[in-house]
């Protein structure tokens, strides 16, 4: 049996708690970390959370993963909230999915992304 990548999306996102723009906010009040994983040129061209950390997707395990060399100092254990966000919502979910198979149990990914937060009127940059 073939699988999609509509198939691994949605497997990807059945095991997180994807949360929507305000609750984002409300989770980074309270010390969750934003992570936004869009490339440099998406940024430029769409903006960006003031705020938010910048780990493009291809880096983010090694720089999430408190048992990794490459880790951030924020990356200080399993138990950091972090929210990852793309444009839309897409990638993000997959980069959660891949961060709860590291034990970061509280990984998800905002519900829409950077245009969701843009269009609830959440400051940008």
């Amino acid at each position: 049996m073939t699988r999609t990548i509509d198939d691994v999306l949605a497997d990807a996102r059945a095991r997180l708690r994807r949360v929507g723009p305000r609750e984002a906010a409300d989770l980074r009040e309270r010390g969750a970390i934003l992570v936004d994983t869009r490339p440099q040129w998406q940024r430029d061209a769409e903006g960006a959370i003031p705020g938010a950390l910048v780990i493009e997707r291809n880096h983010i395990e090694w720089r999430l993963d408190p048992a990794s060399d490459a880790r951030i100092p924020e990356a200080t254990d399993h138990d950091v909230t972090w929210v990852v966000f793309c444009s839309e919502g897409y990638s993000s979910s997959l980069a959660a999915a891949s961060l709860q198979d590291l034990g970061l149990r509280n990984a998800t990914d905002l519900d829409g992304g950077f245009q969701a937060w843009k269009a609830a009127g959440l400051p940008v940059s």
